[in-house]
């Protein structure tokens, strides 16, 4: 039987391809150059000491749900689960690098009025890890996705992304909208607009991209100076003191070894080689797309430029938020998840203005009301226009 997704993933050109694989190699040469220089230089530069074997306590504790498991079609997923399984389904889907414990502070909230399950996705956290790099292909993945939610036995479910998380969603909206109810997507602009929106500055840029496409070096790098990497993903999570959270940990210990990114970041060397059909056409599942003001990992812009593959859809631009706002600003990201997926939000928006600055105005006019009780002060004009602005005129 054949699924939805084979009709809305199509392969990037072949001009495209070639250029992947043109800087993938010169990247890795020069990587794999100066990695020799180190070695040489400094004959531990390559050791990667593992000082994270023992699992935190926020790991083993139930105090969040219950660690569960589900094998489908020979891939084993791990998740946690809280809430009523008679109410609705809320699937959390995390970003890179990250896992189930990216979402502390959404489950015991939306457990109290759905049944939600915070999964790690496969080859992330305590999922099964196969090494191949076939085993990540988008349609692959998308597949378990829905065999996953299809397992839930409750007919549809909603879903909320992150970075990775939600890039894997945006395709589930478009391929399976049978099966989602509502989507969110944080921190993540369309499919079609993420790999050519990747501003330089930020850590996986696309010069990483590229790096990415090199067997095991990428892993290798990652885990140098104590898994630095995640320090630098994390740096929320890095008080302005010096001072380091707890949950620290927890990502160190769960992307410790070789075979902890290995999984990960094959998901990178696959997604950047396909995109969503033209011919698939507009999302018709509600939209909520949340979006930190100060996120560098992301162009401000290709989040407004995704509502055009909407046609029902809402915008949250998070004030004072970099690119993990549900952890960063738990509390208002929660409120504006609350009312998107609790409230009603059966309105549809009239004929999809074109141009960036018209569709961003058709953004507040087509949630009426509700603009009001998500947006705060319109898409936060009121209190930071600057950004928003220069971003558009960028």
């Amino acid at each position: 039987m054949s699924h939805p997704f084979l009709n809305i993933v199509e392969s990037i050109s072949t001009f495209d391809t070639i250029k992947v694989w043109l800087f993938a190699g010169l990247w890795g040469l020069w990587m794999l150059f100066k990695r020799l220089v180190f070695k040489l230089w400094n004959p531990k530069s390559f050791e990667c000491v593992n000082k994270h074997d023992h699992p935190p306590p926020c790991l083993v504790t139930a105090s969040y749900g219950h660690h569960s498991f589900v094998k489908l079609k020979g891939v084993k997923l791990h998740y946690v689960e809280a809430g009523s399984r008679a109410d609705p389904v809320l699937l959390f889907l995390h970003g890179f690098p990250d896992f189930w414990i990216g979402w502390r502070a959404q489950i015991g909230e939306f457990a109290k009025s759905h049944r939600v399950i915070a999964l790690d996705l496969k080859g992330f956290g305590d999922s099964d890890k196969p090494l191949r790099r076939k085993s990540y292909r988008v349609e692959v993945i998308l597949r378990e996705l829905s065999d996953l939610i299809s397992s839930f036995g409750m007919g549809r479910c909603s879903v909320v992304g992150h970075d990775l998380g939600a890039l894997l969603g945006w395709y589930l909206a478009h391929s399976s909208p049978h099966l989602i109810a509502k989507f969110v997507a944080i921190s993540c602009p369309h499919p079609n607009l993420y790999w050519s929106s990747l501003p330089s500055s930020s850590t996986f840029n696309p010069r990483w991209i590229y790096f990415s496409q090199i067997p095991l070096l990428p892993e290798l790098e990652a885990l140098q100076e104590d898994v630095r990497i995640i320090d630098k993903c994390h740096q929320h999570l890095i008080s302005g003191g010096g001072k380091i959270d707890s949950f620290m940990d927890a990502y160190k210990y769960t992307f410790s070894t070789v075979e902890d990114w290995t999984g990960p970041i094959n998901y990178f060397r696959n997604l950047p080689f396909c995109q969503v059909s033209n011919k698939s056409g507009m999302i018709e599942v509600p939209c909520l797309l949340i979006v930190g003001n100060k996120d560098n990992c992301i162009e401000l812009e290709s989040i407004i430029k995704s509502t055009e593959y909407t046609e029902k859809y809402f915008l949250k631009v998070i004030e004072n938020s970099g690119h993990f706002p549900h952890q960063e600003h738990p509390e208002t990201v929660n409120q504006a998840l609350a009312k998107f997926l609790l409230g009603d939000v059966a309105v549809t928006p009239g004929k999809s203005p074109s141009g960036l600055v018209n569709r961003l105005y058709g953004t507040v006019m087509s949630a009426k009301t509700y603009s009001n009780q998500v947006f705060g002060k319109a898409l936060s004009f009121g209190q930071a226009p600057t950004s928003l602005i220069s971003a558009l005129k960028s």
